[in-house]
């Protein structure tokens, strides 16, 4: 069990592997023990474990010992730090899709006048 403060993981390292996302997921809705949760996943319930690890570390999973077996959960606190990360960006995201909407709606074909379909879902970078 960790007892400093800080997490050995950030919360960007954690998720950043998609076996992680998945099990985030599997959690959002219940606590479950490894044996239970080792059986969504086509690998041993030893490399479970070690994803496990890394998202305690994080402090994206809390667990708790109920007898012999040690039972997870989502920790969604973290994700508060990748929500407003990610917030900065949603403006661009928004424009792009409001462009996109505008050339759908309209049925404009010309990509001189509404430009090419790949510059509406890009993000600009001479701002």
């Amino acid at each position: 069990m960790m007892t400093s403060a800080s997490p050995r993981h950030d919360v960007f390292q954690a998720i950043a592997d998609p076996t992680r996302r998945e099990l985030l997921k599997l959690l959002g809705d219940q606590e479950m023990p490894v044996t239970v949760i080792s059986g969504h996943f086509p690998m041993t319930r030893t490399a479970v474990s070690k994803h496990l690890r890394i998202l305690a570390d994080a402090g994206l999973v809390k667990e708790r010992k109920v007898g012999r077996e040690t039972r997870y959960r989502l920790e969604p606190e973290p994700l508060l730090e990748l929500k407003r990360w990610l917030s900065y960006y949603e403006r661009y995201w928004e424009n792009k899709m409001g462009a996109l909407k505008r050339l759908v709606e309209t049925g404009d074909n010309d990509e001189e006048q509404a430009g090419s379909p790949l510059e509406l879902i890009e993000p600009e970078t001479n701002k």
